[in-house]
């Protein structure tokens, strides 16, 4: 009896001890033992395609701020990580999506964006994102490598003419960017340069004007050409597509309007004054704006220029960037 007594005793002390340290552990975590952590992504752990390094909240403001970011945009993010680009945008009460591999980083990504009270304008999604359907874009914002965006580039040329692209530090090998911007000090102490790209209307090809016949060849916001009057070709200089909005110089008038369709409507300025002008396409390029036909003057100055990140440990993503070969803070980054 004596035996069976001390038997129960012991027991029931286990069970109370074990019960304590429950509680201890609870009480010092916030959870029950058996419950399992939060996920908890790590700085440079590989993905399908790349790596993820998050991109600091200092640059994701502004490259949104590059891009203009409003409540009319809808913004879309390949390889969205932790989902801070589109949880961003949703601050600034645009909608956005996010399309990331990962489903833990997915599922990361909708806790944050409920945390933070956007979780119904910021979606995301486990996809894959050379296949995802960007086609509702407004702006894509994304920070991925050179031979990412270089596998992206025809489905970003396909987008609506006046669309943002904007990315944190990489470019493409033929496209310049719009516009650039730096953030210096806090967080970001390297990579830190969000790059601004307006995706152009097609111009390309020979257009009848009042003056003359204007003779255009294009390759991405770039325009080349002529304008043919009184017998003589006049070259054109800064001659740019900006979505739809057009401008260029024939001597000394210089030309703005806005594209729609086969027609250009405008204003010209010149020292003798300023009125409208208007030009209607009568023969369309054989090649169509964008593609990689040879430019005037090329000289191959863009092939290799990204040979500096082939020392990279691994393949990285959106946020992300694995350890580029560093260069000194005073020297222009040619990336594009």
């Amino acid at each position: 009896m004596n035996t069976r007594i001390a038997a129960v005793v012991l027991s029931l002390l286990a069970v109370l001890l074990l019960s304590s340290a429950d509680a201890r552990a609870e009480g010092s975590t916030g959870r029950r033992p058996d419950q399992q952590e939060p996920y908890k992504p790590r700085v440079g752990q590989p993905g399908k395609d790349v790596v993820w390094v998050p991109t600091p909240p200092e640059l994701v403001e502004k490259m949104l701020d590059l891009a203009q970011v409003t409540k009319d945009d809808f913004v879309i993010d390949l390889g969205s990580g932790d989902g801070r680009n589109i949880i961003a945008a949703a601050r600034r009460g645009a909608r956005g999506l996010g399309v990331e591999f990962n489903a833990e980083m997915v599922a990361l990504s909708r806790r944050l964006a409920d945390e933070q009270g956007v979780s119904d304008r910021a979606t995301f999604v486990q996809g894959d994102m050379y296949e995802a359907d960007i086609s509702k874009a407004t702006v894509m914002a994304i920070y991925l490598l050179p031979e990412n965006l270089e596998k992206l580039l025809p489905r970003f040329q396909a987008l609506p003419p006046g669309t943002r692209i904007v990315s944190n530090t990489f470019g493409f090998q033929e496209w310049d960017p719009d516009a650039r911007a730096t953030v210096d000090g806090g967080a970001c102490a390297n990579w830190c340069e969000a790059l601004l790209w307006i995706v152009p209307a097609r111009a390309a090809g020979e257009w009848a004007m009042d003056e003359g016949a204007l003779r255009l060849t294009q390759l991405h916001q770039v325009l080349y050409g002529a304008l043919r009057a009184g017998g003589q070709d006049v070259p054109l200089s800064n001659a740019r597509m900006r979505g739809y909005d057009i401008a260029f110089t024939a001597g000394d008038r210089t030309y703005t309007g806005r594209l729609s369709g086969n027609a250009i409507e405008g204003t010209t300025e010149s020292p003798a004054g300023t009125r409208p002008w208007r030009a209607t396409r009568v023969k369309a390029p054989a090649r169509e704006a964008g593609t990689r036909a040879p430019r005037p003057g090329a000289s191959g100055r863009h092939h290799g220029q990204h040979r500096h990140l082939a020392r990279r440990r691994a393949r990285p993503h959106h946020s992300t960037v694995i350890e580029p070969q560093p260069r000194p803070r005073h020297q222009v980054h040619h990336r594009t």
